[in-house]
């Protein structure tokens, strides 16, 4: 029988560890531990040179099995995986313990911090034991690819691809493609034509031979996994079409928020109070005019409309001051004797040549006004004839401590942009998670901020958040490049941990099949027992904690695993407590 031989590698993960958890004591304990041949510590495990020192040690100390105590194992499981493949080690020969986000994040007392770091580890140490070597499986990859979004996200997505000789299925749920950007005047810092922008884009993807176009359609469901998808679409041109591709891409972006729901604003009462995107339409047409008809003299942009506060939605959208500036400077143009009214809680200027934009818009004869993000800011009334103004603002006005009236024609808010209605719809179809504000997670903001725990299915532009047009355009490139190399290497490797199924101890009764998030177990009716689609299964464990024959195991977390990971963490705390 082969001798166990276990390497402990203890992160500082800089000082979100250490400044907890006493790594080097618990790195001491942990060496006692039987087949525990070493333990040590570095500051960043996940590092170039972290990995070279399990590498190392594997070769100059034969050993066959090691634990990681680092971080999150979604963040970097994969990581130390392959550094242990590489020293010749089956990959899943590797137990990862979080003493980050578990342990010394959630804890305010070292001693205990430290106590708990050696339970976990030593738990990771007691599992490791009856861990086996899983072999790797890959599954042919579709060259196709489906994009949901004919914005600007989308089409420089499909166009990558496609100029790259492969198919692209592009769902528009409008009758046209642009997205957001198509509505827009002008872009910033710059002030160019978002039209003459956008345009050849459109006209390129319209036209191109190897992009297929699906307006006014909707994906309700995604079958299969990565490399192998397939969906059904009702299309009101040509019907029921069924498609079949390799990966998803999705680039549903965001929209408006609605400013009725804030009636200190006074939109939908005032008739001269619009939204930013009205602006934009009102802008694009070459003419300023107030519903009277009549050019104002007095215009206000309300800034962090529905954004940043707690009664509507508390991020922000990032764009919206470089916008109000874009305005300001076209006001300014178009209306040289108007009086300008900027009125912010802070100024964001997000992006390349956005701070520069910001100052030279200051010396525009603008006048800067600062409220109060959660202060009342209220269009109070439309104002008489003898006001010489359409409607008065009152606001109590941060940089002078006054409560002042500022006298109007024309209000802009600048809105925030949220969620799309139908974003769970999305979701659900393509299996991806929503964040607390509706919009979609990526499987790493810095180290994977394009793809999702979902494989083959990349999210990009604004259904992730709200980005200007460079940040979005950056990461539809970075999603092409993802889905171009997996086609490229023809094969992608799947879930190996997957379940399985006793056949002898399987009673037919089908819960599983009811449970499955992925469809992926069918019954068979000859054997009259339930099957798993090793493909599609993602071995979430689900089936096998509600199996009542108890018939199903997922690869990697056998009961005999799992008990002794509950025997190692019991046996340090017992410890622990007899000191």
């Amino acid at each position: 029988m082969e001798e166990i031989r276990i390497g402990v590698y203890i992160c500082w993960c800089g000082t979100n560890i250490s400044k907890m958890v006493d790594v080097e004591a618990a790195a001491e304990e942990i060496g006692r531990l039987p087949d525990v041949v070493l333990a040590k510590t570095y500051k960043y495990m996940c590092s170039d040179p972290g990995q070279d020192l399990i590498i190392k040690d594997i070769h100059s100390h034969h050993l066959n099995r090691i634990v990681v105590a680092a971080c999150s194992p979604r963040i970097h499981e994969m990581t130390f995986r392959k550094a242990v493949e590489k020293a010749g080690i089956n990959p899943y020969l590797f137990e990862m313990a979080n003493i980050r986000e578990q342990d010394s994040w959630v804890h305010t007392d070292r001693s205990e911090a430290t106590s708990k770091a050696i339970g976990l580890i030593a738990a990771a140490v007691s599992r490791v034991h009856y861990h086996s070597p899983l072999e790797k499986r890959t599954v042919p990859v579709n060259p196709a690819t489906l994009i949901l979004g004919g914005g600007i996200a989308g089409m420089t997505a499909a166009l990558e691809i496609a100029d790259a000789g492969k198919q692209v299925y592009l769902v528009e749920r409008t009758n046209r493609l642009g997205g957001q950007v198509a509505k827009f005047d002008l872009t910033y810092p710059d002030l160019s034509s978002a039209r003459q922008l956008i345009r050849p884009i459109i006209q390129r993807t319209m036209n191109h031979p190897l992009i297929r176009i699906f307006y006014r359609t909707e994906v309700e469901e995604v079958k299969g996994y990565i490399g192998n998808f397939t969906t059904l679409l009702q299309t009101p041109e040509e019907g029921e079409t069924e498609l079949s591709f390799g990966n998803i891409i999705v680039a549903v972006g965001l929209r408006p928020f609605d400013p009725s729901v804030i009636p200190e604003y006074g939109y939908g009462r005032f008739p001269d109070v619009v939204t930013s995107l009205q602006f934009e339409e009102m802008i694009g047409t070459g003419r300023l005019l107030t519903k009277r008809g009549k050019e104002p003299r007095n215009v206000a942009i309300i800034h962090c409309v529905g954004s940043r506060n707690k009664k509507y939605h508390e991020y922000c959208s990032r764009t919206c001051c470089m916008v109000a500036l874009k305005f300001t400077n076209q006001i300014r143009s178009a209306l040289p004797d108007a009086n300008i009214f900027e009125i912010y809680a802070d100024m964001r200027a997000i992006g390349k040549g956005a701070e520069e934009f910001y100052a030279r818009t200051t010396h525009q004869q603008i006048i800067f006004l600062m409220f109060a993000q959660q202060d009342s800011l209220t269009v109070i009334k439309e104002a008489s004839k003898n006001d010489n103004c359409n409607m008065i603002i009152t606001m109590n006005e941060l940089l002078s401590g006054e409560n002042i009236e500022v006298p109007v024609d024309m209000v802009i808010l600048m809105v925030n942009m949220e969620a799309h209605e139908n974003v769970k719809k999305v979701v659900h179809a393509v299996g991806v998670s929503l964040c607390g504000n509706q919009f979609m997670i990526e499987k790493h903001p810095k180290l994977d901020p394009v793809a999702t725990t979902t494989g083959g299915v990349y999210i990009v532009g604004s259904c992730q958040g709200p980005k200007d047009i460079p940040d979005t355009v950056t990461q539809a490139r970075a999603a092409a490049a993802r889905v171009l190399g997996t086609i490229a290497t023809g094969t992608v490797p799947v879930e190996v941990t997957t379940a399985f199924i006793n056949d002898k101890l399987c009673c037919g009764c089908q819960t599983c099949i009811l449970v499955c998030p992925y469809s992926a177990i069918s019954f068979n009716q000859e054997k009259k027992v339930s099957e798993v689609n090793e493909a599609l299964c993602k071995g979430c464990g689900t089936c096998g904690a509600t199996c009542p024959a108890g018939a199903i195991t997922s690869r990697n977390f056998t009961d005999e695993q799992i008990l002794s990971q509950i025997e190692g963490i019991l046996a340090m705390s017992y410890k622990d407590q007899s000191v």
